[in-house]
């Protein structure tokens, strides 16, 4: 089976700086048949020296190497590259938060001092719920792209820390893939995983380490979260926006429809004392949500029903 997709010129100098270890071929030569002639695809065992074409079953042979015809030693190898010339360091960075409120003015500023140029920052407000998220796509695209056109220099996305990346192991697991995939390296500039993680390396296991301690963080915030909620609605405080519709106004409203006001009567002399409608009268369908939730708590069928006919005659009105 062949990659349907045209491989880059560089593919295949890549795979002849190493002896195929299936067929024998030196390096600087595609693989050979049994035959003896050139084979039209090189054998996998190849790829697995080099990181971003491993995921791959095969590179096509260039025309120029002559598939079909007797093997010929091919087009010398590259010059190795020394392992202690260090190589250029090229960063993409990448900062997010939540929501509108939220400023990126920290994030920006750790990446700029990474000298990262401002066209190489991607940066947007969007939830991690958000499955897909424009500009960290970008931002992935621009260092593939990159690692395409510099395969020698190392690319680094670089991102202030790993809660910006995504929500879960599972997420953050195939983002772990997707840089391994494609030569890519992994920089966070702070937080307790502050460092360089390498996924196609020993920084892999590193990597799913993290997501996982991420994931269980949430999971334990979000358990304090309920049990704090939990141990307020035992004390009789509940979460969320004052009620519009007060004990003491239910209680007017109780005692003056029992003398046969109407709600409709009743409502001017109801003043709310809190919150933004502040001074305001409440509206009559607020009054009628209240006292079927009284009726509720009381359980009275027949206060129920009448309760929700009255507001069902008021929603027909």
């Amino acid at each position: 089976m062949t990659n349907p997709h045209p491989a880059p010129a560089s593919d295949p100098d890549d795979i002849e700086r190493h002896p195929c270890p299936r067929c024998g071929a030196e390096p600087g030569s595609p693989c050979r048949s049994r035959g003896g002639a050139v084979a039209s695809a090189y054998h996998t065992g190849r790829f697995t020296k080099v990181p971003r074409l491993a995921k791959l079953l095969r590179v096509p042979t260039p025309a120029d190497r002559g598939p079909g015809q007797p093997w010929r030693p091919g087009t010398p190898p590259p010059a190795p590259i020394d392992p202690d010339t260090p190589t250029a360091d090229i960063r993409i960075g990448y900062a997010r938060c939540s929501t509108l409120g939220q400023e990126l003015d920290s994030q920006l500023d750790a990446l700029a001092a990474k000298n990262i140029p401002r066209d190489k920052i991607f940066a947007e407000k969007i939830s991690t719920r958000v499955r897909v998220r424009p500009q960290f796509e970008a931002a992935l695209a621009a260092a593939r792209e990159i690692k395409a056109h510099a395969p020698h220099c190392r690319v680094i996305l670089a991102v202030y820390e790993m809660k910006r990346l995504g929500r879960d192991a599972a997420e953050l697991t195939a983002l772990a893939d997707h840089l391994s995939a494609h030569g890519l390296v992994l920089e966070m500039l702070a937080g307790p995983l502050a460092g360089m993680y390498d996924p196609s390396g020993h920084g892999r296991l590193l990597f799913a380490f993290f997501a996982a301690m991420a994931e269980t963080e949430r999971e334990n915030i979000r358990e304090s979260t309920l049990e704090g909620l939990d141990a307020a609605a035992r004390k009789g405080k509940q979460g969320g926006r004052p009620p519009v519709i007060t004990e003491d106004m239910l209680h007017t409203v109780l005692r003056r429809r029992a003398l046969g006001e109407s709600v409709e009567q009743i409502q001017p002399d109801l003043i709310i004392p809190t919150g933004k409608r502040k001074g305001r009268n409440p509206s009559v369908a607020s009054i009628y949500r209240a006292l079927a939730e009284h009726a509720k708590r009381e359980a009275y069928p027949e206060a129920v029903e009448q309760a929700h006919a009255d507001f069902a005659a008021l929603q027909a009105w």
